[in-house]
């Protein structure tokens, strides 16, 4: 017999513990075991790197919560099921099954759990049905299989943010500087999914932290947004990933069209069905004269709409942004106070310095000035420093944090007890004792004390 082979019941030597961490890892149980390189291919075959990664080494990084392990388990297990239906690249039933059923990954856990309290056929039966329904999940997005079609997905957000109503009350107007800064930043990356700190997000709609993370929580809960990876306690920011909360978003007419006519209800004036610009409002929102004590996201809003040759009334505006009719009036007034808008017989124009050849153009020297004029002047440059500091400051102190010695251990034996020269014990409380250690002394047994 084997000198690590043990009887039942007996405790493991550390040799044995040893040798089950070179062999399968940082456990010995058999499920966590390292799959062959050759089998870990043969099981993966098809899935993307983050699934693959999530098959063969668990929910490593908490994704996948719940409020206890079987919905923990479900939600992972719909995860695989969903990267295993990708077009092009569709698992067969039995491929599921083998990769987590009749393997040991740990990806398969809850379903091998499944399979011992409820047989074989109970669990194959339950993963078909997983995989199928992830597959019609699937089948409701557009594949995205190049540049192209990532812009064409990124369109249809945009279009579903643009069509959508935001009001101002509620956080809505910080909502949609949200969406529109990422949806720039997501057609320069090329795809709905987007690195973003905080404070870098601050700085690009022209608010605070807090009014950022605020808008991110309501985004989220409302289906707009998904964090994919968070990066609290790193220097780098959180991975995110935009959509569309429903198919109807997208598609069909916007709220703001009115209702056709001969329909019921649908003999009302003719209105226009103009709806915000979000690129244009994603480069106004940063800068000083468009703060929230400025002119505001209502303000940007509005004169993303403006145009300087065709003019629009007050209900126009309106009826295309879907804010109350007094804070129509209120922003147009202080649009027109400042030189940003022209009124001309009860319709409103942009002015000339501001009109390019796609809407509005934004100058900074006439926008300077409206920022001195309403106070907001320096607002982002101090914000900015702000942001310096803070990010200076933190990695300051995870630098001191990593240096720190955070195990000290105490003396227990002061100086002077022990004669440095003959060492002996000089210290007549401390007879008795082995003090050869200073900071571990322990009692001399007494055969040691009687010699």
């Amino acid at each position: 017999m084997m000198p690590y082979a043990l009887a039942r019941r007996q405790s493991i030597p550390a040799t044995r513990r040893q040798f089950n961490r070179d062999r399968f890892g940082e456990t010995s149980q058999t499920h966590r075991r390292r799959i062959a390189p050759h089998v870990a291919a043969s099981i993966t075959k098809g899935l993307s790197a983050a699934s693959a990664r999530l098959l063969l080494e668990g929910d490593v990084e908490g994704r996948y919560p719940g409020r206890n392990d079987a919905e923990e388990g479900y939600r992972l297990t719909m995860a695989l099921a969903a990267g295993a239906s990708q077009p092009g690249r569709e698992w067969m039933p039995a491929d599921f099954y083998r990769a987590l059923l009749y393997s040991p990954t740990p990806g398969g856990e809850w379903a091998r759990r499944l399979m011992r309290g409820k047989g074989p056929e109970f669990a194959e039966r339950k993963l078909a049905w997983m995989l199928a329904k992830a597959r019609t999940w699937v089948q409701q997005e557009a594949p995205i299989t190049c540049r192209h079609s990532a812009w064409e997905a990124i369109e249809r957000v945009r279009t579903a943010v643009e069509r959508h109503p935001w009001p101002s009350r509620k956080g809505g107007a910080s909502d949609l500087k949200n969406m529109s800064v990422r949806l720039g930043l997501c057609e320069r990356g090329g795809g709905l999914d987007h690195e973003l700190s905080a404070r870098r997000q601050a700085e690009l709609m022209g608010c605070a932290v807090r009014t950022a993370v605020l808008s991110n929580r309501r985004l989220r809960k409302a289906g707009w947004l998904v964090l994919e990876k968070s990066g609290a306690g790193s220097e780098t920011g959180s991975k995110w990933r935009l959509c569309s909360p429903g198919p109807d978003e997208a598609v069909g007419a916007g709220v703001t069209h009115p209702p056709a006519t001969g329909e019921a209800g649908g003999a009302g004036p003719r209105v226009s069905l103009a709806h915000t610009d979000t690129r244009n409002l994603a480069r106004l929102v940063s800068l000083d004269a468009f703060h929230h004590y400025g002119h505001g996201a209502n303000g940007a809003r509005l004169l993303t709409l403006l145009e300087e040759e065709e003019g629009k009334s007050r209900a126009e505006l309106q009826t295309a942004t879907g804010l109350d009719r007094t804070t129509v009036s209120r922003r147009l007034s202080a649009l027109v106070a400042d030189g940003l808008v022209a009124e001309v017989e009860g319709l409103f124009y942009l002015v000339s310095a501001l009109a390019g050849p796609a809407g509005v153009m934004p100058d900074q020297q006439v926008l300077q000035e409206t920022a001195k004029v309403r106070g907001t002047a320096g607002a982002g440059a101090r914000r900015r420093a702000r942001h310096v500091r803070e990010r200076l400051n933190y990695r300051r102190w995870r630098a001191e944090r990593r240096s720190r010695h955070v195990d000290v251990v105490l003396r227990l034996v002061p100086a002077g007890v022990v004669d440095v020269v003959t060492g002996e014990i000089i210290d007549p409380a401390w007879e008795g004792w082995d003090v050869s250690d200073p900071y571990r002394p322990v009692p001399r047994p007494r055969w040691a004390a009687a010699a």
